[in-house]
């Protein structure tokens, strides 16, 4: 079983997970840089995509731990060579998920208006941020669908098919932004910030057609709902309610880090938005190591093999650092470019060039921060998650991000205290990893 923890091994996983993964950052990049460079209110429109941005990304992150927990369950089966017991709980999972998502919009819908004014949005910022909103959340049903897939290829070391999805998903996307936002003289009329949300649910829906057809034709696992539940289904529930109050305080800091930039004026708020979108950006790419770490972790625990998981966690220390500071200097090199591609407004822009070196500065930290953050999650171990978030956000977070505000520091503020949020997420996990499982390495 050594063999699993080679590099060849963790690409075969990381490098079309990283792919997979950077589909989704991608959706909302396509947009930002799009509707940033529309001829009429591209400003006020690129703000309104932060926004609306911020508050699906929490959505999605709330609802969309399904892949991990799935993930977690069928991992640790296949490690054991016991999958057939829990063939049939990703049909239930999904189920489950997508039934709470229905009932979100039914719920959020028609308060878009006032759930936009909590982050401070007012006048046309406010109006497009409404527009936006209520055509793209008809997409979140098929993202959790197509998240909660991807959670069951994962748990089956399979990265390869999420991959192909995540491709033909973005370049529709892209396609149908460039088409819709822009239009086609005498053919499709421009529809601005509309068309992008338009494009993003078809590309959302085609996701999940794709998703539901791979794996009823590439693997065992029936998409057909049966009862009675599966015996894991406690675990699944029990995970997800666990990751579910980790992200809440995750969206805490999303949900404070923009209502900030917004309150500072619509150039802070569309710099935010480019930042973020970057950050989210490198955050995905370091995700396919991540997930890497999160399929290999859940095998390797049902296994029992403890040694191999020390090694398997040295390893991705040091790809994650290498990772981190290969993003950093391409982001250097790209400084100025990056910027240009999402605005043509002089005053986003040096807001931007302000505060995105510490976007690039924080990646290496963010790189073991996330992979062992997908550890952790392949280990099933989502109580440990959830408090090391609740301690980085509201004991590390919240306090600085306040202080440094009431000093004045706007951008500024928000980026070190997402800087020190990292570091509060990453360190306390590579301690409790490798005091857990050092010493049960000894014992086999």
């Amino acid at each position: 079983m050594s063999q699993i923890i080679s590099l060849k091994h963790i690409n075969k996983l990381a490098i079309p997970a990283l792919i997979s993964g950077v589909s989704e950052p991608i959706l909302s990049i396509t947009d930002t840089a799009i509707v940033g460079n529309i001829d009429v209110n591209a400003t006020e429109s690129l703000a309104a995509v932060g926004i609306v941005g911020a508050f699906i990304s929490m959505l999605i992150w709330v609802l969309g731990q399904t892949r991990s927990a799935i993930s977690a369950i069928v991992s640790q089966y296949l490690g054991a060579n016991k999958i057939d017991e829990v063939k049939n709980l990703p049909a239930q999972a999904i189920f489950i998920i997508t039934s709470l998502s229905v009932l979100i919009i039914i719920s959020t819908y028609p308060f878009a208006e006032q759930i936009f004014k909590l982050y401070n949005a007012s006048d046309l910022i406010l109006n497009f941020s409404v527009d936006y909103y209520q055509i793209r959340v008809f997409g979140f049903p098929f993202t959790l669908f197509t998240i909660a897939v991807f959670g069951t290829f994962r748990g089956l070391q399979n990265t390869f098919y999420p991959m192909v999805i995540a491709i033909i998903g973005a370049s529709v996307n892209i396609i149908l932004d460039i088409v819709l936002v822009y239009g086609i003289s005498d053919v499709i009329p421009a529809m601005n910030i509309k068309g992008a949300s338009y494009a993003s649910v078809v590309a959302q829906f085609l996701m999940a057609i794709l998703a539901a057809y791979f794996l009823i034709v590439k693997t065992s696992i029936p998409l057909k709902l049966s009862f009675p539940f599966n015996k894991e289904i406690k675990s699944f529930i029990m995970m997800i309610l666990n990751l579910f109050v980790r992200t809440l305080a995750l969206n805490v800091t999303l949900y404070y880090a923009s209502a900030f930039s917004t309150s500072y004026g619509k150039e802070y708020i569309a710099a935010y938005t480019i930042a973020i979108n970057l950050w989210f950006l490198g955050a995905f790419v370091i995700d396919g190591y991540a997930s890497a770490g999160n399929i290999l972790s859940g095998k390797l625990y049902g296994a029992k093999e403890y040694g191999l998981l020390i090694k398997l966690s040295n390893k991705l220390i040091k790809y994650g650092i290498v990772i981190g500071v290969i993003m950093a200097i391409i982001g250097g090199l790209l400084y100025h470019p990056l910027g240009s591609l999402f605005s043509k407004d002089q005053a986003v822009l040096d807001e931007f060039y302000k505060i995105f070196w510490i976007v690039l500065a924080m990646q290496p930290l963010c790189a073991l921060a996330f992979i062992f953050d997908g550890v952790f999650k392949g280990l099933g171990k989502m109580k440990i998650l959830r408090n090391v978030l609740l301690f980085a956000t509201f004991l590390v977070f919240v306090p600085v991000l306040f202080w440094l505000d009431h000093l004045n520091y706007k951008l500024y503020a928000i980026f070190i205290a997402f800087t020190l949020w990292i570091v509060a997420r990453g360190a306390p996990l590579i301690i409790k990893f490798r005091k857990i499982f050092i010493p049960l390495s000894q014992k086999t």
